[in-house]
């Protein structure tokens, strides 16, 4: 589906507008301002828009960042109409987003994301070979549109390496590593590893997180704020101890997928 797809910058008022429609449709809340969009596209933001025919179906927002170091990229919104999202389209944007970023002298790309979110974790990490190098609890606060409504906004922080020349790595599944796994209920569990093991120096560990967590949240809440609340534990714990999300690998079940974390 994506062969017909032409991904590009977006550089006019116009189609900062039309960015607008597609945002409205894909998180049901309102827009980004366009005097916000047009601000950081003028100093050195880099706005993609991706069309099939004259269809804005996609596109990715990003503006300028500074650490007090050095400047990198914030990779603020990913959005992609419903009909598209399984294609391949989000690793091609950010593929693109990248090769302009590295023109335009950065070497770094940063964004945040839902680590219950599995699709977004598999490109983030597995596709594009970025690290998952810090855990925010509830970092946006309350937020009311349809993906993030009545949980707390968790998020990972996602550093991506231009420079860094990114090789799929091969981490075999061992449950003797797992620290969170899923009941035959589908409820989140914390493992016997967890509490025994988290002391010691492990080279790569697991831990389970639903393959669709929005299905998870309309058909039970409870269940949902459920896995939020004890990955949340888990999280804390592996990056307190010097882990980051290194990678995810699919489950056979098709219930879960996997988070590799290493040191």
């Amino acid at each position: 589906m994506t062969e017909h797809v032409m991904i590009r910058s977006l550089t006019t008022m116009e189609e900062l507008l039309r960015m607008q429609e597609v945002e409205t449709k894909v998180w049901q809340m309102p827009a980004t301002p366009v005097h916000q969009t047009f601000t950081a596209l003028n100093n050195g933001g880099i706005i993609l828009g991706a069309f099939v025919d004259d269809e804005m179906i996609g596109f990715l927002y990003s503006f300028p960042g500074f650490d007090g170091r050095s400047a990198y990229l914030c990779s603020h919104m990913l959005g992609i109409l419903p009909a598209y999202r399984t294609s391949g389209l989000g690793v091609k944007m950010k593929l693109k987003q990248a090769e302009i970023a590295r023109d335009k002298g950065y070497q770094m790309i940063t964004w945040t994301f839902d680590p219950l979110e599995s699709r977004n974790a598999y490109l983030n990490l597995h596709k594009l070979g970025a690290s998952g190098a810090i855990y925010k609890e509830n970092y946006y606060g309350v937020m009311k549109d349809e993906l993030n409504q009545g949980l707390p906004t968790d998020r990972i922080h996602i550093k991506w390496n231009l420079s860094k020349n990114n090789k799929e790595s091969n981490f075999p599944f061992d449950k003797a590593k797992l620290l969170l796994d899923i009941t035959p209920e589908g409820y989140p569990l914390i493992t016997d590893v967890f509490h025994s093991k988290m002391k010691q120096t492990m080279d790569y560990l697991f831990m389970a997180i639903p393959v669709n967590f929005q299905e998870i949240k309309q058909m039970d809440f409870k269940l949902a704020k459920k896995w939020r609340m004890e990955t949340q534990k888990v999280f804390h714990t592996l990056f307190d101890n010097g882990y980051q999300a290194s990678d995810l690998i699919r489950g056979h079940t098709g219930k879960v997928n996997y988070y590799v974390f290493t040191k």
